[in-house]
């Protein structure tokens, strides 16, 4: 994995953090130009990236990283690191692709444990937070985007776009299963095949896109 972060002190406390646990840190980065030259030559399956960095900020390298990894490789998952707890800044890395937001001072275990999650294609954020956020941020708009997810949507079974609304509503899959009646291995299947036919990598990124094509209306229950 890489961390990018402009501190030295944080980058050093939290390599020797994440490779006392085992996990590889292959390459550090000062601001986003270096965190896309050192992502680019190395190939991170993690980067850990701070949200404001000198020169290019780590929501700009966040979406240029994810748009333009060569096919050959899969494009890393991306934790936003900040110490502002501030709402708008989770929302905009969420839409910028990341798969999780930390503060700076999160504990060790919930380090390791962040980055083994989102490693394992998980999304760090809860999807109620995610909710919490896309209620007050979102808007249903019309462009390329949006219109090109309505066409993916028509390829949703009428199940599979249920599943897409309650997973906008911020259930997770003991919730789904209960609902529907079905083991939690079923619904695992159904969120999966949500997230191929939409190209979506998790489940944070689903809600965003459920509020943005209109499939739920925020405060409608």
């Amino acid at each position: 994995m890489v961390i990018a972060d402009d501190q030295v002190l944080v980058r050093t406390g939290f390599r020797m953090i994440l490779m006392s646990e085992g996990i590889d840190v292959v390459g550090e980065a000062a601001n986003g130009d270096e965190a896309l030259r050192v992502s680019r030559e190395t190939h991170p399956d993690v980067v850990l990236m701070d949200i404001r960095m000198p020169g290019m900020d780590g929501l700009e390298a966040t979406r240029l990283l994810l748009a333009d990894t060569p096919t050959a490789h899969e494009p890393p998952r991306i934790i936003i690191l900040t110490t502002f707890d501030l709402d708008q800044y989770v929302y905009a890395a969420i839409t910028a692709g990341a798969s999780g937001f930390l503060l700076k001072d999160v504990s060790p275990e919930h380090l390791v444990a962040a980055v083994r999650m989102v490693r394992a294609g998980d999304a760090m954020l809860a999807p109620a937070i995610t909710r919490r956020l896309v209620e007050r941020f979102a808007v249903p708009t019309v462009n390329p985007r949006t219109e090109a997810l309505h066409k993916d949507l028509a390829t949703l079974t009428p199940r599979e776009r249920e599943v897409l609304g309650l997973l906008g509503r911020g259930l997770s899959n003991a919730e789904l299963a209960a609902r529907f009646h079905l083991s939690e291995a079923t619904v695992k299947t159904h969120v999966a095949r949500i997230l191929a036919k939409l190209n979506l990598r998790d489940r944070a990124q689903a809600v965003v896109v459920a509020y943005e094509t209109g499939l739920i209306t925020p405060g409608v229950a």
